[in-house]
């Protein structure tokens, strides 16, 4: 089996090439598990180490438009596809054209590009929670339902949701076997902050464990729906192996979320590291941060991805000792 990771370098992209490359095998739509032979990695940066050592492993560097425009990718013979490169929510406000290039005209030209195959490859698009909004003077849909209608209140959102509905038409006509899944806000992500208007959200955790301030740029009551790596990832892989009939719908499905707050949040990092991480926390408010995040669901439903037997994670608190056990080296502050 040949697979295509877009974005393959990044946090997600690569731990999810280490989760495939562990498994040694992988299964398409309920058919019996087939062997990994290559994982094509693309993205701007190059692949870490591990990743690079591995022989069943070639990256392809360079901007991913550029790359599929010049039919440098996807090879035939690829038989999967995880789409998850995207310019992220701060970028696309800050720069419409970016997000346009890199979230629009990059996932029409991937499935451009994927139809051209001839062989139905099977897409998983990363699309995100952003495609649901507060619309301006009406209450936000409580819960938000796999069907729920989105209404996106972010540049981001809006790409995202169009990048749902060419995958689903792709699919229909029998270009690729389509299947979009919305990742819930990914918490804790290590390395450095990213554009994600969300990325306080792990800053505030992952700063503080190792010593260093984190700006907090909401109230603590704000409501929030997460997910840890781990979840995500498993969201991404059950995605593929999913039977049709058991995936139902060519629409995209709510990955399973973690119901909390942000003031839930901290409480969490104090348990774990005490009230000197805490006291790291800075608590200004950004208003333009709040305007956005304050557009975004807390309670998301996800009724399909359970029928396909996946979960949420159990407690925030678990998220961040799972933080603390995979990245021990980014941790400076002592620990209960």
């Amino acid at each position: 089996m040949n697979i295509l990771i877009t974005g393959g370098s990044g946090f997600l992209g690569a731990r999810l090439a280490r989760t495939l490359l562990q498994q040694g095998k992988l299964s398409l739509a309920g058919a019996a598990p087939r062997a990994i032979e290559r994982i094509t990695l693309t993205d701007k940066a190059p692949p870490p180490q591990d990743l690079a050592a591995d022989a069943r492993v070639r990256h392809v560097g360079g901007d991913l438009l550029d790359l599929l425009t010049s039919k440098s990718l996807p090879q035939a013979g690829t038989d999967v596809v995880f789409h998850l490169a995207a310019a992220v929510s701060g970028e696309c406000e800050a720069d419409f054209d970016l997000g346009m290039r890199s979230n629009f005209a990059a996932t029409h030209a991937l499935l451009e590009s994927c139809r051209a195959l001839g062989t139905r490859p099977t897409v998983v698009f990363a699309s995100s929670l952003a495609v649901f909004g507060k619309l301006p003077g009406r209450p936000m849909p409580d819960p938000i339902m796999d069907d729920t209608l989105p209404t996106p209140q972010s540049s981001y959102g809006i790409q995202k949701f169009v990048g749902e509905q060419l995958v689903a038409d792709y699919a229909r006509k029998g270009f690729i076997r389509g299947r979009s899944v919305r990742l819930m806000t990914v918490s804790v992500r290590p390395g450095r902050p990213n554009g994600a208007a969300s990325g306080f959200l792990s800053g505030m955790i992952r700063e503080p464990l190792a010593g260093q301030r984190a700006p907090v740029p909401v109230p603590a009551d704000t409501p929030v729906a997460l997910a840890s790596p781990a979840r995500t990832i498993e969201g991404i892989v059950r995605a593929c192996e999913a039977a049709d009939g058991d995936w139902g719908p060519l629409t995209a499905i709510n990955l399973p979320s973690l119901r909390t707050s942000v003031g839930e949040m901290a409480a969490a990092l104090e348990q774990v590291a005490g009230g000197d991480a805490a006291a790291l926390l800075d608590w200004t408010p950004d208003p333009a941060i709040q305007k956005l995040v304050s557009t975004w669901p807390g309670n998301v439903q996800w009724e399909r991805a359970r029928g396909l037997g996946l979960a949420a994670d159990a407690s925030f608190e678990q998220v961040v000792r799972d933080y603390v056990r995979e990245n021990p080296q980014a941790v400076k502050l002592a620990l209960r």
